[in-house]
């Protein structure tokens, strides 16, 4: 049979999410169908879906579901960014920081936050508006810094702090800066989105990836098609037979560092837990699955 054009499969993903992983596995298995990486904004990943410039994209949850599918991956874990002169940069980078120790600091929030939805308490001082005269505005609305770079760069100006998702804190990076994990914060979760009418065979082999499926396990209408093109029809990394997947996912966490709770093969929680030294840290205060240790004082 002589071999028909496959179409290119377009994963998008948004700032600071990591498909390294599952496109290695994709290229392995699926070496006749290129993979392209697209990166989107986090406010445009569900628009860049339904016009159709990608396929399928890793996105901040939660999405619309009566237009969307979803599979979690992982929950991010929150942030406080400081400059490098304030009191918190100067604790262990294992130091959690409780919400109580920013009582004194005024908290930037960016305009594209993902943590801290509506009715969610932000720890801290409220950013203060001003007239042009720059007096105090009690009633005006404070400015607030367009995206997670800007609040960055504000908090390296010492206007104040920001708390931001660990991955985005690593994404913009700054030697006048530093973070250390907000215990008690909201987390933020990742996960594989596209859109419900186009679960196409390429979109189920993607998901059957990301849940862990082995090639001989797979579902086969993406499997046949790329068989038909061309592909292989059988081989590819070893998957084993999806045990332990919950430890695979909680090892890579440790390895990310920004990924909180690993989600299981089946789009849930592994093991209903916290991977050690990924998830956030138990107690309170001190390390990462060392509760009661670290406490610092103001």
């Amino acid at each position: 049979m002589s071999e028909q054009p496959v179409e290119t499969f377009r994963l998008g993903y948004v700032p600071g999410a990591t498909p390294g992983k599952w496109a290695r596995t994709w290229r392995d298995r699926f070496p006749h169908v290129p993979l392209e990486l697209v990166q989107v904004e986090a406010d445009d990943a569900v628009a860049a879906l339904e016009r159709g410039d990608v396929d399928a994209a890793i996105a901040r949850l939660p999405v619309d579901k009566t237009r969307l599918s979803a599979i979690a991956l992982y929950e991010e874990l929150p942030v406080v960014v400081v400059s490098r002169d304030h009191l918190l940069a100067a604790t262990t980078e294992e130091e959690v920081v409780p919400a109580a120790d920013l009582a004194d600091d005024v908290v930037h929030l960016p305009a594209d936050d993902v943590l801290y939805g509506a009715g969610v308490t932000v720890p801290g001082l409220r950013p203060a508006a001003y007239r042009e005269d720059g007096s105090v505005d009690p009633a005006g609305v404070a400015e607030r810094p367009a995206t997670s770079a800007d609040a960055v760069a504000w908090v390296a100006a010492g206007a104040g702090v920001t708390i931001v998702p660990m991955s985005l804190a690593r994404l913009h990076h700054r030697k006048d800066v530093t973070h250390r994990v907000l215990d008690g914060g909201p987390t933020a979760p990742v996960g594989l989105v596209w859109v419900s009418e186009r679960t196409t065979d390429l979109v189920d082999e993607l998901i059957g990836i990301v849940r862990g499926r082995t090639v001989n396990s797979s579902r086969g209408r993406g499997a046949a098609a790329l068989q038909d093109a061309g592909g292989p029809s059988s081989g590819g990394p070893r998957g084993g037979d999806g045990k332990g997947k919950g430890r695979g996912d909680a090892a890579q966490a440790r390895r990310d560092g920004g990924r909180g709770r690993a989600a299981s093969p089946g789009g849930g929680r592994s093991g209903g837990g916290r991977p050690a030294g990924g998830g956030r840290p138990a107690g309170g205060r001190g390390k990462p699955g060392a509760p009661g240790k670290g406490r610092r004082g103001r």
